[in-house]
């Protein structure tokens, strides 16, 4: 009896031992490094970065979804890699941009879903370095922002247009492009391998790899099952990023909550908790930064059609709305296939850069605060300080703080100095507007904690 108690024992340890391989095979346990952990606090205090995507769809001027859009088969659309020549790409222009308008940092757009490489790859002969221009644009940049001291990030697609290996099969856009050959993921995922260690070794430290393109492979954002209809082997590709470069945060913009091995999560075209695009039904994540990205008009890449312009104050109310919730605004501009960003991004990135060399102290390095978004606007927090961000007059004038032991030394208008008046109350403390000339854009309500 003994003697099979051992063994029954024993066979329950080896099942077990195998259950929790195997739920770290399909869940895994990603801890991530000190450096990582202190890359995404200073992602989090950088608060506003500018995302660029430009490539060879640009030159069709119809947007980034152009190949898939109008089924142009890839036989045809590699007749534009002699066509394309960006002689006016300027990488100093291009950071120098970003940084007037206040950003942080950059992500670009490495390779999109044409499968274009935007730097001269060992991987593939579709790429940049193989055009007219002939040119590393990606080793330019990466260059420019060392000497400007701007923080790079990457763009990356895991999903592809052009290439025959790229599970199209399975796939729910580029089903136009003309394809007949039996897909390989083995082959494709040595081929991103190939490419992302080329990234991350030839280009100096990146701040993270933004990945895009596993909603290829899901059913459509709301529906219940969303799970992939392939293994994208995600330990495999997350394990090799954070080994190259421990610090590079990994972001997915999948539109699921967060996949272990991920460093950031994102929303497209939504604040965190909204979902006005149909894309963003995942809940924001209270253990990782977020991040809310945008386009300054209509479009992703290059429309010459699209004048669906941002003002300075709905941009400025963006990033602030972003911040109000804990999160980044990642704001993109398409360039022009010439390579130009056009005046009309420039001049409104410059107008509310303005604002943010006025009133960034309210932005930069805070984090979300006390309050929940309000009609009237959202708050934000930084050490002693907390920033109420009035968009429009809150109903009765009046903004109710809910902590009634808050130790309050004095309430100002940010820029004027303006004294606020504010009352302490038993279910909190009441800050008035009354009196106040409120800001076009965001008049900013100071509290200073004693």
């Amino acid at each position: 009896m003994k003697h099979i108690a051992f063994v029954i024992i024993n066979l329950f340890i080896t099942i077990n031992c195998l259950w929790a391989q195997s739920a770290v095979t399909d869940t895994g346990h990603y801890t991530p490094t000190a450096q990582n952990l202190q890359a995404r606090q200073q992602f989090q205090s950088d608060k506003y970065g500018m995302f660029i995507h430009w490539g060879l769809s640009s030159l069709l001027a119809d947007g980034e979804w152009v190949m898939n859009n109008r089924n142009i088969k890839v036989v045809d659309y590699s007749r534009l890699l002699k066509a394309f020549s960006p002689v006016e790409f300027d990488a100093a222009q291009w950071v120098a941009t970003a940084k007037n308008a206040g950003m942080k940092y950059i992500v670009f757009i490495t390779r999109h879903h044409d499968g274009f490489s935007n730097w001269d790859t060992r991987y593939s002969d579709w790429k940049i370095t193989n055009t007219p221009y002939g040119k590393d644009v990606l080793k330019m940049l990466s260059e420019e922002c060392r000497k400007q001291g701007m923080k790079l990030g990457l763009y990356y697609s895991l999903l592809d247009w052009y290439r025959d290996d790229y599970p199209w099969e399975t796939g729910r856009t580029g089903k136009g492009t003309g394809r007949t050959a039996k897909s390989n993921y083995a082959s494709y995922l040595q081929f991103m391998k190939d490419q992302l260690t080329e990234l991350l070794t030839n280009y100096g430290d990146i701040m993270c790899i933004w990945f895009d393109g596993h909603w290829d492979q899901t059913n459509p954002e709301g529906n219940t099952d969303r799970s992939s209809r392939i293994d994208w082997k995600y330990d495999e590709i997350y394990s090799l990023i954070h080994k190259l470069q421990p610090q590079c945060m990994i972001g997915n913009n999948h539109h699921l909550s967060p996949i272990s091995g991920e460093d950031f999560q994102m929303f497209e075209r939504d604040l965190p908790g909204e979902n006005k695009s149909g894309l963003s039904f995942q809940k924001p994540s209270d253990a990782m930064p977020l991040e809310t990205c945008e386009t300054i008009n209509g479009a992703w890449g290059y429309n010459i059609t699209d004048r669906n312009y941002k003002s300075v104050k709905q941009v400025v109310q963006l990033l602030v709305g972003a911040a109000g919730r804990d999160a980044n605004l990642l704001l993109n501009v398409g360039p022009m296939p010439t390579g130009l960003i056009q005046s009309e991004f420039v001049d409104t990135l410059a107008g509310a850069g303005k604002w943010l060399q006025q009133y960034g102290e309210s932005i930069y390095g805070t984090r979300g605060g006390p309050l929940a978004p309000q009609a009237w606007g959202v708050s934000t927090r930084k050490g002693r300080q907390l920033f109420l961000h009035v968009f429009k007059a809150p109903e009765g004038n009046t903004i109710l703080l809910p902590d009634a032991k808050l130790k309050i030394k004095q309430v100002k208008v940010l820029g004027t100095n303006t004294p606020v008046k504010f009352t302490k109350q038993k279910n909190g403390i009441t800050i008035s507007t009354e009196g106040i000339t409120l800001n076009d854009i965001d008049t900013i309500i100071v509290i200073e904690q004693g």
